[in-house]
């Protein structure tokens, strides 16, 4: 296959870059498993330390991989064999499919229960429910595995419509209309949310540290965090970096991103823990927090059905402009490699994952293992090389020439390449050694 790509497909603005790679980072985790995190880890002193090392760790990483996107202007897959033809990179091009593949199957599976509990709302069907009948709610979602099939598959449908339009037509068309969807449903959550009796506790909480509750365990928790929730090391971010026109910013496209996607996630935390403490319920709840604690909240608030049936509605958008990022990876893979039409490479990925997906949803341990092979290896083991890769192979002058590519100097380059060498790889290190329980 030839490595031109003189009719390669983009994103038309900023905007639509933004929102498409914002979207893939804003996802289930910064509304759903980011609260319970930090509601587990002590508050407002792990807020503090994610961000920190949002701004020093994934802003970094994540211009790395929009620079090697774009410098190829291949897929994940293709951008290693290009750059580094003689050599066995496009082993990490291997590694951001493979866990595009497996991510997305688990993912699709959550994403259905989210599309099962919008329907559950919207027939009120959780009204009245005490806290112990939506325990058995939630586990009968879980038990009933063909129903539980029947959701995820819809929401990979909607996911592959999406894709097979392509990145102009698709990808940043309903991603300019998702992403401030979201945002204008989570404002109404909190501004309800913060009406409530009670709700300062909640604030207090989310936004005064308490750093005795800071352990190492508790500073790596938010250093994997902030690693995961930008999307870096599956493909994604360098997929959507070929995507980007030279005349684009790589730093300030970094920049903006890794910004939306921390507002957003501090944002879920003002919607859900004024809420949890004006109601008396405790912060660390765990995964249950989405979607047992909070339809319990809303049971008990005025104008519960509303803000209930919101929710879950903001939880699908997040899970769909997270998926639709995912597919593409496998997609732009395809189209490049095999030679695929847009339209034909989407729906045989979407039929080979759905394949996946439906085993995930009738068996906890393949879900479970998709899970831990994804997050616990292939995504830190992704990062880790391709930081290595910047800044250890590609040498000093072509990353520079590439983030300047839009004629701006990058001030702050030579931190940029220290952070890359030096403090990203131990860092990453550090998150890939906690991930398999080895520290």
């Amino acid at each position: 296959m030839s490595l031109n790509t003189p009719n390669r497909d983009s994103f038309t603005n900023k905007f639509g870059i933004i929102a498409a790679a914002a979207g893939s980072a804003i996802g289930l985790g910064n509304i759903w498993r980011f609260p319970y995190v930090l509601g587990e880890s002590g508050g407002g002193a792990f807020l503090l330390i994610y961000i920190l090392f949002v701004i020093i760790i994934g802003v970094p990483v994540m211009i790395s991989e929009l620079l090697i996107g774009r410098k190829a202007q291949l897929s994940v897959f293709g951008a290693f064999r290009k750059l580094a033809p003689s050599q066995h990179w496009n082993l990490v091009g291997v590694m951001g499919v493979g866990a595009a593949f497996l991510i997305l199957a688990f993912y699709s599976v959550v994403a259905g229960w989210t599309l099962q509990y919008v329907y559950l709302s919207l027939t009120n069907s959780l009204a009245g429910s005490t806290p112990n009948e939506l325990i058995a709610v939630f586990e009968r979602v879980q038990a009933n595995k063909g129903l539980s099939a029947f959701w995820t598959i819809l929401f990979l449908g909607g996911t592959a419509f999406i894709v097979r339009a392509g990145i102009e037509k698709g990808i940043e068309k309903y991603t300019k209309i998702l992403m401030p969807l979201l945002f204008l449903i989570i404002l109404v959550l909190i501004i309800r949310s913060l009406t409530l009796d009670g709700a300062s506790a909640g604030l207090k909480f989310l936004f005064n540290p308490d750093f005795s509750k800071l352990t190492s365990d508790v500073i790596l928790e938010a250093l994997g965090q902030a690693f995961f929730s930008l999307s870096i090391g599956m493909g994604v971010i360098v997929t959507y970096g070929s995507y980007i026109k030279k005349s684009e910013s790589l730093g300030g496209t970094a920049l903006s991103v890794s910004l939306a996607d921390t507002i957003i996630a501090v944002l879920a935390g003002i919607a859900i823990f004024p809420a949890a403490f004006a109601f008396g319920m405790a912060p660390d709840q765990g995964p249950g927090l989405v979607f047992i604690t909070l339809p319990n909240i809303f049971n008990k608030m005025v104008g519960g059905y509303v803000f209930g049936l919101l929710f879950f509605i903001l939880l699908t958008i997040a899970a769909l402009t997270s998926s639709i990022s995912l597919l593409e990876v496998v997609v732009a893979y395809f189209t490049e490699e095999l030679n695929l039409l847009r339209s034909r490479a989407t729906w045989i990925a979407t039929a080979v994952i759905g394949i996946l997906a439906i085993i995930c949803a009738f068996s906890s341990n393949v879900f479970n293992i998709f899970d831990k092979v994804s997050s616990n290896i292939l995504l830190p083991l992704g990062g880790l090389l391709i930081v290595i890769f910047v800044g250890w192979v590609m040498g000093s002058k072509k990353p520079r020439e590439e983030i300047e590519a839009d004629g701006r100097k990058a001030h702050y380059y030579n931190g940029f390449l220290f952070i890359i060498k030096f403090v990203a790889p131990i860092a990453i290190t550090l998150v890939f050694l906690k991930g398999l329980g080895w520290i």
